[in-house]
């Protein structure tokens, strides 16, 4: 079975994206102890670029070797599939970090993750107007509305009543959501026609060694490499390397909108590991329900098109 049929397959889907979006949770936990680990204090934005290029450019690294080892085409790449890789990399790693690190320092985590979240809308909206068999409907809106409100119960606290808003807080990071849907519906276009591990490794050794020289400019650094420290990092490298590979090839074969409702559940996910992992407390109502009502979004996204696949089923037999 090719990767087509074996992507496209509706539980394949499900139980990837689910577990990519897992991975991208544990991720909170993960970041949060990493700034401890290497001494990297909250309003450091500089560290925290060098942070975050340290990890996707060894993740990068990772599935370049993978795909070699796996002997992928590698190498074979013209100058037009450089620049375009290379756009990738700058818009979806680079430029979106460092917007999403500006924007969270003008403002608080819970609105940061809910601001965040909005990138799912975008993706949908631009999807509708790119892809003739990806168009809004009923279910699409309805899902990702429930999905957000399932984003925004697992966030929810005091903080939310303060309706304030800024365009260096807020603001950046919606901007940072909307990059990240451009450049992933642009990555979807970039690996119609080259490999999507290859694509994924270098656009992220890219974006990271990027986020890397721009964050040593501007006098940021990390320090406190121990063995915990470093295992860290590593674990953190190698689930994005994992995350972002799966998910490519899930948007390569797959509606958009159909995967990217699936990004509701990485906040929901982090809740509930950072709860875990930071002592925190997870038997919270706000937490099942969160759960619930993205489940119940993601359903109704996904809903048409199974409905699509049985009656084409049908026709077939």
């Amino acid at each position: 079975m090719d990767s087509a049929k074996i992507f496209t397959n509706r539980k394949m889907l499900f139980i990837s994206a689910v577990f990519c979006c897992l991975l991208w949770g544990s991720a909170y936990p993960g970041v949060k102890n990493g700034y401890l680990l290497f001494h990297i204090a909250p309003d450091d934005i500089p560290s925290k670029m060098v942070f975050a290029g340290y990890r996707f450019a060894l993740a990068g690294a990772i599935v370049l070797a993978l795909a070699i080892a796996s002997k992928r085409k590698a190498f074979s790449l013209n100058k037009r599939n450089i620049l375009e890789i290379t756009l990738l990399g700058l818009t979806q790693t680079t430029l979106q970090y460092i917007f999403f690190y500006i924007g969270l320092s003008y403002t608080t985590g819970v609105k940061g993750s809910i601001m965040n979240a909005t990138g799912t809308f975008f993706s949908v909206i631009i999807a509708h107007f790119l892809y003739r068999n990806d168009k809004l409907n009923t279910n699409k809106i309805a899902g990702c509305l429930i999905g957000f409100a399932g984003v925004m119960i697992v966030n929810f606290s005091k903080d939310l009543l303060n309706f304030s808003f800024s365009f260096k807080g807020e603001g950046a990071v919606i901007f940072s959501a909307f990059i990240l849907s451009v450049a992933s519906i642009y990555g979807k276009k970039i690996t119609q026609t080259l490999d999507s591990m290859v694509v994924t490794g270098y656009q992220l050794l890219i974006g990271g060694l990027f986020l890397i020289l721009i964050g040593a400019v501007n006098h940021g650094a990390i320090s406190g490499f121990t063995l915990k420290s470093t295992a860290l990092l590593l674990y953190l490298a190698v689930l994005s390397s994992i995350a972002f590979s799966l998910w490519t090839v899930l948007l390569k074969y797959n509606k958009v909108g159909e995967v990217t409702v699936f990004n509701f559940l990485i906040p929901v996910f982090g809740a509930f590991l950072s709860a875990i992992f930071l002592n925190e407390s997870i038997l919270e109502y706000k937490n099942a329900a969160a759960l619930v009502l993205v489940s119940a979004g993601i359903w109704l996204v996904n809903r048409t098109a199974n409905k699509d696949l049985i009656k084409m089923k049908r026709c077939n037999s």
